[in-house]
């Protein structure tokens, strides 16, 4: 069987249920529900990566202005 996405994510950004379901539009219950049965719709789990995805791009991105800054800075 495989990690439990939900519950992993949850851990690994120190947040809720209902707080991952406001960003990737699920309901509390159902993403209590899919994590306690295991049962995790494909549809879910890609909401998931996706969420997972655009916050590391987005901390690319942070890294990349940052380094944009220094280098108009010194240039």
């Amino acid at each position: 069987m495989s990690e439990n996405i939900v519950k992993k994510t949850c851990k690994e950004l120190g947040i809720t249920y209902k707080e991952l379901g406001e960003k990737i539009g699920y309901s509390e219950g159902a993403l209590k529900t899919a994590s306690s049965t295991g049962n995790i719709s494909e549809p879910m789990k890609k909401a998931i990566e996706l969420y997972l995805e655009i916050l590391r791009l987005k901390e690319v991105l942070t890294d990349f202005k940052t380094l944009t800054s220094i280098i108009k800075k010194y240039t």
